[in-house]
């Protein structure tokens, strides 16, 4: 086994995990968890590190290719708009997942419901663009 594969397959094993938790967690939260505030918490914790393990282990790829091949992959098109989707839905879940732990107590339970809604479809939109990215690269 080679340390550049076992490398890839690591990352690859923390992006999968990270995808699981910020699409089971918004999931989770919007239905299971609906109106039960202590859960939506511990969940928005596990969705907030979810993104943190996607831009974390995602950024690792390129730095893996780089390492080894001294270039970031060359992906165009398709797969380049594809990552900027999933960048952008990053950032953005990232940035919501934190302030609902800042401020959600703040907040009517239905706008806590907005938030969860939102928080799904950023992981959702991520995770389809995932397939176009390894699709078309």
């Amino acid at each position: 086994m080679s340390a550049e594969n076992l490398a890839y397959a690591v990352a690859q094993v923390v992006h999968n995990f990270g995808a699981a938790a910020v699409v089971g967690g918004a999931v989770g939260a919007s239905w299971l968890a609906a109106g039960d505030f202590g859960r939506q918490r511990s969940t928005a914790w596990l969705v907030l590190a979810g993104w943190a393990a996607q831009a974390a282990s995602g950024a690792s790829l390129g730095a893996i290719s780089l390492h080894y091949y001294g270039q970031l992959p060359d992906i165009h098109g398709v797969a380049l708009a594809a990552l900027w989707l999933k960048v952008a839905c990053a950032i953005a879940g990232f940035a919501l997942a934190a302030l609902w732990l800042w401020r959600a107590a703040d907040w009517s339970e239905a706008a806590r419901r907005r938030a969860w809604r939102l928080l799904t479809a950023l992981a959702v939109v991520a995770l389809a663009a995932a397939a176009f990215l390894r699709w078309f690269s």
